[in-house]
């Protein structure tokens, strides 16, 4: 599971979570303490090179190496004045000038700012969205040119001067060669620290000719392919584009077709929005429940997840839904499933469904500029209060709308943590109960118990959002009034059994298998809280689960009428940075301890009659 920090230690968290990070990251700089701080409007450079001890010449190497990352020779003067020649201190001197204090009368910067390359009011998830999810995550194909690139690169390493890391370089190298510098960002955090320069190109190239045959994507904001194979680089531009050509053909040749994720996702329709045509779909006869299945996982999936999954599970369509739809918040899942489509309902009341219905008080305190309407996916870790504390001095020296530059700043954090406005120039995270909320359970779900604060924010990002799962559901109602049994895998705190429960469904008999004992301990305090009238049964690991031991539970219970849960994600989810191994990683591997129970059930129930 997710190892937490306490979320006052540590700005720059971990996202170790079983779940997509639906925002690029934003890398934070450290702030010292200073008393006299102005703003430009270049972009952050993440710095970890070392000041060596020269002399003279250094001297002049020194400054130019921030020169020719944007900042003024003034405001490198200054910060060299306050910290000497060490170049981390400096350069988040410089950062902090940027960022933070002293107002644009007073200080006025001595170049326009960046345009940002997202608007404030969009949601950074869409942009990584339609610019990354369909680049080709195979590996990277070698060629005699790579040589030659890094040999020049090199060279260019060698002049530029020593004093600057070699990510600073890589950067300064990429953007020289002409690709923005948002996208080659983005390149280095996806490939890691350890890519190498043709990666890092073939990674960006292909980002942009995904984007370019994207049928979705707007054509107003799609690069032409003429656009990318005539810039600079194009002879490595145009070798990749051949390869990814060469590939798509091979693929429709062996009839092999990736799934794509829909835009609007909504699956097979959810209530609050039409679809052109009914959808309709037919099951084979052997594929209609009971036993009936439901298996969610991460939507933002490696490329060939999902088609994966789908082969595992009878090549049953996948729906993938974000629940925007149905609350204040985005999720963005697949679930895979042979319950009827049609006739569905949702919950009700139906829940808030933007920031300010889901979070009234909020509404007074903020700030015009601040655009968001819907809450980015709910994730295991909050915003420190150093992070809160930064945005407060931030906002409070202006009577009226801070600058861009402290606007675009604030806005990217507040998405990124899901900060929420709670006094003037005051944003906080949200608490665990406005979670629970927010997700669909009842309040003081997670709460008491010995729970801590970090194990209640780390179960409920790792949960269903109950109100979609239950739109699912729904159809289950008029085919087991008179109760159901369910088989729970990856329990988690229960949202299946929590959907099914406010839906009406009697729980007659529920096996859950859970790893964690705190999640254990919270679907065991709701099942007593509710007064469930049904048998619970706890089994600790999917593992250990074995064909005999389903054979005895379905001759003890009478059967399973549904089998659901959400095998871990770990491996799948975007924020993984470390271990996206997809479903061959250590956690998300039991995927096919699932597929394993779920035939067992079935054929176990197929027997009995």
């Amino acid at each position: 599971m997710a190892k937490n920090l306490p979320e006052e230690d540590n700005d720059a968290i971990d996202w170790d979570t079983e779940d997509e990070l639906e925002l690029q990251e934003i890398p934070e700089p450290v702030f010292p303490s200073c008393t006299d701080l102005r703003i430009t409007g270049q972009h952050d450079v993440c710095c970890d090179a070392e000041a060596s001890s020269s002399s003279v010449p250094f001297r002049s190497k020194f400054i130019q190496q921030f020169v020719v990352m944007g900042f003024t020779e003034e405001s490198i003067a200054k910060a060299i004045e306050q910290n000497g020649e060490n170049s981390d201190l400096v350069l988040d001197s410089l950062l902090t000038f940027k960022a933070l204090d002293d107002s644009p009368e007073e200080q006025p910067s001595t170049s326009p700012p960046l345009e940002p390359s997202i608007s404030s009011h969009d949601s950074v998830s869409e942009y990584n969205e339609n610019v990354l999810d369909d680049v080709y995550e195979e590996d990277s194909w070698s060629s005699d040119s790579d040589s030659c690139i890094n040999s020049v690169k090199q060279c260019y390493l060698n002049d530029e001067g020593s004093s600057l890391s070699e990510k600073e370089m890589m950067l300064l190298f990429l953007t020289n060669m002409g690709y923005p510098e948002e996208e080659a960002s983005v390149a280095m955090e996806k490939c890691g620290p350890k890519a190498s320069l043709p990666e890092l190109v073939d990674f960006i190239c292909a980002a942009q000719m995904a984007r370019a045959e994207d049928p979705y994507l707007q054509e107003d904001v799609k690069p032409t392919l003429e656009h990318i194979l005539n810039d600079s680089g194009g002879y490595k531009k145009r070798k990749v584009y051949t390869e990814l050509c060469k590939r798509k053909k091979q693929r429709e040749i062996s009839g092999e077709e990736t799934i794509r994720l829909p835009k609007p996702m909504i699956g097979f329709g959810v209530p609050t929005q039409s679809i052109p045509t009914m959808v309709q779909r037919i099951l084979p006869k052997q594929l209609i429940g009971p036993p009936f299945f439901y298996y969610e996982n991460v939507a933002l999936a490696p490329k060939g997840v999902w088609d994966t999954i789908k082969r595992h599970l009878y090549d049953i369509e996948p729906e993938f839904v974000d629940s925007k739809y149905f609350s204040a918040t985005a999720r963005k899942r697949g679930y895979l499933h042979n319950l009827p489509i049609e006739n569905r309902f949702p919950l009700f009341p139906l829940p808030p469904r933007t920031i300010h219905e889901a979070l009234p008080l909020s509404k007074s305190w903020w700030p015009s500029w601040d655009g968001r309407k819907k809450l980015n996916c709910l994730q295991t870790a909050i915003g420190s209060a150093r992070l809160t504390d930064r945005i407060r001095k931030a906002v409070e020296k202006y009577d009226g709308a801070p600058p861009m530059e402290i606007q675009k700043y604030v806005l990217d954090q507040c998405k990124k943590w899901n900060l929420v406005w709670v006094g003037r120039n005051k944003v906080a995270p949200l608490e665990p109960d406005e979670v629970e909320m927010l997700l669909g359970f009842p309040k003081n779900h997670t709460r008491g118990g010995g729970i801590s604060r970090t194990d209640r924010y780390k179960s409920l990002g790792n949960s269903f959002q109950v109100d979609t799962v239950a739109y699912h559901l729904s159809v289950l109602k008029d085919l087991f009034p008179n109760g159901i049994n369910v088989l729970s895998l990856f329990s988690g705190i229960g949202g299946g059994e929590v959907a099914l429960y406010r839906l009406g469904v009697p729980l007659n008999n529920v096996v859950s298998v859970e790893k964690s004992e705190v999640n254990r301990d919270i679907v065991r305090s709701w099942w007593e809280q509710t007064n469930q009238r049904g048998n619970l049964i706890h089994f600790d690991d999917v593992q250990l689960l074995s064909r005999d031991s389903l054979k005895k539970l379905v001759q003890s219970v009478g059967g399973f009428d549904l089998v659901i849960g959400g095998s871990p994600c770990n491996n799948l989810a975007g924020s993984n940075r470390v271990s996206r191994d997809g479903l061959e990683g250590k956690e998300s591997s039991l995927f096919f301890d699932y597929v394993r129970i779920l035939e067992d059930v079935r054929t176990l129930m197929s027997s009995r009659h």
